[in-house]
């Protein structure tokens, strides 16, 4: 086990010491994690509001639909952004292959409807007579809401960290459509993957330090977020 407590070592060595590549790696990942984690939230959490609140002909349907997108292949829809953006494929003209904003794209399709399916069974959870008391009082559709928004927040910020944790730690998708291009579409995971297959098991364990203490810090943030708003509600 000396190869492994070596390579330990010289991965304390490179995050302590600040090593520019692994900096600049772990920048390029938060960076698309936080932009893609936010636009899938954009999309999810009205759908999934949508459909936790409302009751319409085909709505156990759309859950089931939005239950089996939680567990869709990540390399099939690399593929299929791949074939989006590809010169021939409808949004080639873009050019947007092969750079950080399709691994945006990507990751985006596969977040969503993790915030989707978990910001429905959020609202699903909070009793129904929240929302009818706040319009009973005058409150609007929005604000009636904003109440149920109100009472699910944990599992919302919790919906959230899911959603976060999903972009942070994909490859598969991301190798596809960015291409692992150094100092542009190199992230964490797929630089992982590189060092690892190149033998350089200082420098993986280096950037897999990195991947486990930015989700560390995100589930502590949320932590400390329901922490405040316990007592806050107290």
């Amino acid at each position: 086990m000396s190869w492994l407590a070596d390579g330990l070592r010289r991965a304390l060595e490179l995050v302590l010491g600040g090593d520019p590549e692994v900096l600049g790696i772990a920048a390029l990942s938060l960076r698309v994690a936080l932009v893609a984690t936010a636009l899938a939230c954009l999309v999810g959490v009205p759908v999934g509001f949508a459909v936790g609140t409302t009751r319409f002909w085909g709505r156990r349907a759309a859950l089931t639909v939005l239950n089996t997108l939680l567990a869709f292949p990540t390399v099939v829809v690399g593929l299929l952004v791949w074939g989006l953006l590809a010169r021939a494929g409808p949004l080639g003209g873009a050019g947007l292959l092969y750079t950080w904003w399709a691994i945006v794209i990507a990751e985006v399709v596969l977040a969503a409807p993790i915030a989707a399916a978990l910001t429905a069974a959020a609202v699903q959870g909070v009793d129904p007579r929240v929302r009818r008391t706040a319009l009973t009082l005058g409150a609007g559709p929005a604000r009636a809401l904003w109440a149920v928004a109100r009472e699910a927040r944990f599992a919302l910020g919790g919906a959230v960290v899911v959603a976060f944790g999903r972009v942070l730690a994909e490859v598969g998708a991301a190798m596809m459509v960015g291409g692992n291009i150094r100092h542009q579409t190199r992230t964490l995971t797929t630089a992982v993957t590189l060092a690892t297959s190149q033998g350089d098991f200082a420098l993986a364990m280096a950037l897999g330090l990195v991947l486990i203490a930015l989700a560390l810090t995100v589930n502590v943030l949320l932590h400390l977020l329901q922490g405040h708003g316990d007592a806050g509600g107290a």
